[in-house]
Order: C-alpha cells, then sequence, then structure tokens
C-alpha cells in the first residue's frame, strides 16, 4: 500500500508540471460520520476544464452524482457520512485528469479521538529500574495512529518525566531503567493523543520496593529419588538479581504429565524453601515441572509481592515398577489398612538394621533407604527364571 500511495506522490509530481492542481481542504482530519465537500481546481492556463476531471477514494471512482462544477476550472465532491480510515496512514483522495493521470491528492483522516488508557501495572526486576503497561481504550486506535506517552514524577515534588523506551513488554509498554528513588511514591500515568484529541489515563502511584518481582527461573532441575518410582526432587535457586537486597520469598511448583496439558499445583505452600520432592506420581511417567517465585517484604514492605512467570518446563521421568502385569492395585477403602502394612513392614526393617538405628535417627532418607530395598525385593520375586524340561 505505501509503495503506492509512494507511486502516486511520483506520478503527481510529473502530471502537476503538465497540469497544476490543488485539492482543498488539505489532509483533512474528521469525526466518524462526517460529510466532506473537497474541490480540485487547475490553472487558469491549463488546457483542463471541470469536466475532464474526476475523483478516486483509495482506488475506487467516486461516483459523478457526487460532483458539482464550480467553476471552469474546478470540480468539488461531497462524501457524506464517512467511515474511519481503512489506513492509519489516512485514506487517498486523488484528482484525476479524464485520461486517468494524477492531478493532486489529499489524505482523510477519519477517526475519533482517543479513550483514556486503563489497567496501569508496573513492576521492577531490580529495585532500579521500572516496566509499565497499560491498556488501550477500545475506540480511536482502530482508525488513527495514536502516540502513547508514560510521565511520572515523585509524588510531593519534583518535575513530569517522561519515559523513552517503549514496547519493551508488549505494544502498550515501556521500561525506566535507572534513576528511580526508593521509598518514596511515584504518580505514573499514560497520555494518548491522536489528530482529534489527548486522552489521560487515571493517576497510579506506587513505591518501587512495593512491585519487586523476578525474572522466571532459568535453572530449574527435576531428577529422581533413587528407585523411588513415585517421586521426583526440584531444586532452583533463588533470584540472582536480588542477592542484595533483604527479602522474603515465596515459590509455586506447577507440573503435569507428558501426554496431558493440564497443570497440578502443589497445593502445599513450598515457602521460601529452594527445593521440594513431588510424590504420588506414576511410575514410569514423564512429567514437565515449572517453578514461579514471589519476592515479597522488600525492605519490610508490607504488600503482597509480585509472582513471577513460570519457569519453562523442566522434563524428568519416574522409573518403571517393578511389579508383575495384572497384579491389582488396593481399592480406595483398603488404604489406611495398606498404610498400616507398610509402616508396620518398615518398624520391622528398622528393628532389623536397628543395631545402628534409633528412633531418634528416625528420616525421610532412612525411610526412603526402606522403599529402595523393598522395590528391590519386589524386583526380585517378580522375575522369571528358565523353564525346566
Amino acid at each position: 500500500m505505501m509503495k503506492v500511495f509512494l507511486l502516486g506522490l511520483a506520478l503527481l509530481r510529473v502530471d502537476s508540471l503538465m497540469y497544476p492542481a490543488v485539492i482543498s481542504p488539505q489532509d483533512p482530519t474528521l469525526l466518524i460520520g462526517s460529510s466532506l465537500t473537497a474541490s480540485c481546481s487547475v490553472g487558469a492556463d491549463s488546457s483542463l476544464r471541470a469536466e475532464d476531471l474526476y475523483w478516486t477514494l483509495n482506488g475506487r471512482r467516486l461516483p459523478a452524482e457526487a460532483y458539482e462544477v464550480l467553476s471552469a476550472t474546478a470540480l468539488s465532491v461531497t462524501i457524506p457520512n464517512l467511515n474511519g480510515s481503512q489506513q492509519q496512514s489516512g485514506d487517498n483522495l486523488v484528482c484525476h485528469s479524464k485520461d486517468g493521470g494524477i492531478l493532486a491528492g489529499s489524505c482523510l483522516y477519519v477517526g475519533l479521538p482517543p479513550e483514556k488508557p486503563t489497567n496501569i501495572s508496573c513492576w521492577s526486576k531490580n529495585l532500579k529500574d521500572l516496566t509499565c503497561k497499560w491498556a488501550p481504550g477500545t475506540e480511536g486506535e482502530t482508525y488513527l495512529h495514536t502516540n502513547y506517552t508514560l510521565k511520572y514524577k515523585l509524588r510531593w515534588y519534583g518535575r513530569d518525566n517522561t519515559c523513552q523506551q517503549y514496547h519493551t513488554a508488549g505494544q502498550y509498554s515501556c521500561h525506566i531503567p535507572k534513576d528511580l528513588a526508593l521509598f518514596t511514591p511515584y504518580e505514573i500515568w499514560v497520555e494518548a493523543s491522536n489528530r482529534l484529541g489527548v486522552a489521560v489515563s487515571e493517576v497510579v502511584m506506587l513505591d518501587i520496593v512495593d512491585v519487586v518481582t523476578t525474572d522466571p527461573h532459568s535453572n530449574v532441575h527435576v531428577s529422581r529419588v533413587g528407585d523411588l518410582e513415585d517421586q521426583l526432587s526440584v531444586r532452583w535457586s533463588a533470584p540472582p538479581a536480588l542477592k542484595d537486597f533483604l527479602f522474603q520469598a515465596k515459590y509455586q511448583i506447577q507440573y503435569r504429565v507428558e501426554d496431558s496439558s493440564e497443570w497440578k499445583q502443589v497445593v502445599d505452600n513450598v515457602g521460601n524453601q529452594t527445593s521440594c520432592r513431588l510424590a504420588g506420581l506414576r511410575p514410569g511417567t514423564v512429567y514437565f515441572v515449572q517453578v514461579r517465585c514471589n519476592p515479597f517484604g522488600i525492605y519490610g514492605s508490607k504488600k503482597a509481592g509480585i509472582w513471577s512467570d513460570w519457569s519453562n518446563p523442566t522434563a524428568a521421568s519416574t522409573p518403571r515398577n517393578g511389579r508383575a502385569a495384572g497384579v491389582c492395585e488396593p481399592k480406595n477403602g483398603e488404604h489406611n489398612n495398606t498404610l498400616r502394612r507398610e509402616l508396620k513392614q518398615f518398624f520391622g526393617w528398622m528393628r532389623k538394621h536397628g543395631s545402628s538405628y534409633g528412633c531418634a535417627n528416625l528420616s525421610i532418607k532412612m525411610y526412603d533407604q526402606w522403599r529402595v530395598s523393598l522395590q528391590k525385593s519386589h524386583k526380585t520375586r517378580n522375575q522369571v527364571g528358565p523353564i525346566r524340561r
């Protein structure tokens, strides 16, 4: 479209040397629903006359009934009830000679004033920067190019500042990389402007220490827990960008099996730990795991904090079990009995190997050792030897 328009302008310059013409008004801006009457006038010394002229809008010839001869050298056209511009660069209204040559052109900008931006949200990754995003108004943006300007200032003093780095977190966003103060509220707002007016958002007030988040974790490790067929171990590191600051952190974990799109979130609160064990998983199954972080309490802030995006999925598989095919699993009503039997077997194993163990030494690690030995014994019993003849 731009190439066609530039070509039209080139032809306009060529034809204008032979047939000077002027369109009035030139490049008007109009509200949707308005009517426009434009005139095309050729020079008095031109061989062209009004009856030799016609009009097109975006390449489509306008009907002769819309024309009016104003003089021997001037022809007008009236376009009622204008629709919004088909392109933000403007619609092309062109005056032609009867042989199709372009005599003059004008851009029509038809649209609506901007609506005020909404839903401003901001976050900081390192207490030195700030990124904000917003939602545009529902009308106006479609038809006319709209400029958005994010402005900010210290609440009680200081001058207005204008953000310079736009589109860093999406189309409607801006990044302030430095020179921000802590423990002092900022006022932040967005101005939307186009050819028909200006609209200003509501003012948002915030303190940088209250809107801290982190990048998604890039160092999530998922591994097996020995030969335990129903468990995986998940490990990650605290946010490196906040290592020099006093803060607390909460973490959340979610996981899914390979052939499912449904994520399950770990119900238990992981708190500020940097590791977690997933239990009750299916043996011999590939799982995808994600972690996210909520740093809060930065320098004593009372705000709830902002969750980071989820990390990229990390995959690991649980070991296959050693049970023979056709072995029935206990029914739901038998789980308590199964648990009692397992505890009885575990304490029996403890007594058998208990010369060096005592109640004070009970731990998850010892329970895991017993589970591994139990699974190995199951595998040994389930092996089928060669058939003797």
